[in-house]
C-alpha cells in the first residue's frame, strides 16, 4: 500500500486548516534560521581545529605534574 497524491493532499490541506498559513510560514522561517545557524557553527568549527594537538605531548606534561 503506497501513500497516493490524494493522500498527501488531504494532509496537507488538514495541516493548513490547524495551523494557518501565517504560522506555517513562520515556522519555516525558524527551520531555515536554525539551518544556517548550524551551517555557521559547522565552518566555524572547522576553521578552529586547523591546527591538531599532539596528544602525547598533552599526555606527558599531565605526567609531568603528579
Amino acid at each position: 500500500m503506497s501513500i497516493g497524491i490524494w493522500q498527501i493532499a488531504i494532509v496537507v490541506i488538514l495541516v493548513v486548516l490547524l495551523f494557518g498559513r501565517g504560522k506555517i510560514s513562520s515556522l519555516m522561517g525558524d527551520v531555515a534560521k536554525g539551518i544556517k545557524s548550524f551551517k555557521k557553527g559547522m565552518a566555524s568549527d572547522a576553521t578552529d581545529d586547523t591546527e591538531p594537538k599532539n596528544i602525547s605531548d598533552d599526555n606527558q606534561d599531565s605526567n609531568n605534574k603528579e
